[in-house]
């Protein structure tokens, strides 16, 4: 109990100079720091913090480029859905497109594509669309 006494006596010396500088008392340092003031200025500053993220996200979205992401070695140029859960995918990997099958567990070259012939991705896809509706009329 005296160590709390002392401690709070030694406390009172130091600030007393301090508070007293500013033209502050002891009494003034119990107020409560929550006025609406500060908490006009907290709620802004997050207000800010979350308008910069959002508007970085919508951005990066926007650009399609994530910085520091370089580009990859494989692009996908399109695909189509054959059931439930199988897929035909072209992709181009240095230059060259190949039709890949994707199903789960499992991915196969079907077949590769002519690089100099420029296939529109509507040709592909109405060709594709074709040959599943031949394999449903089986």
């Amino acid at each position: 109990m005296i160590a709390r006494s002392a401690f709070g006596v030694a406390l009172a010396a130091l600030a007393g100079p301090a508070c007293a500088e500013t033209g502050k008392t002891l009494q003034g340092m119990g107020e409560s720091p929550l006025t609406a003031v500060t908490l006009l200025q907290t709620v802004g500053g997050l207000a800010l913090v979350l308008v910069l993220i959002l508007g970085l996200a919508w951005l990066v979205r926007r650009t399609g480029h994530v910085p520091g992401a370089g580009k990859g070695l494989v692009r996908v140029l399109g695909g189509a859905s054959l059931g439930p859960r199988e897929r035909a995918v072209v992709v181009a990997v240095d230059g060259v497109r190949l039709l890949l099958g994707v199903a789960p567990g499992r991915v196969q070259m079907l077949h590769v594509l002519a690089a100099d012939a420029a296939v529109e991705e509507e040709t592909f896809r109405r060709r594709l669309d074709q040959a599943t509706q031949a394999g449903k009329g089986d």
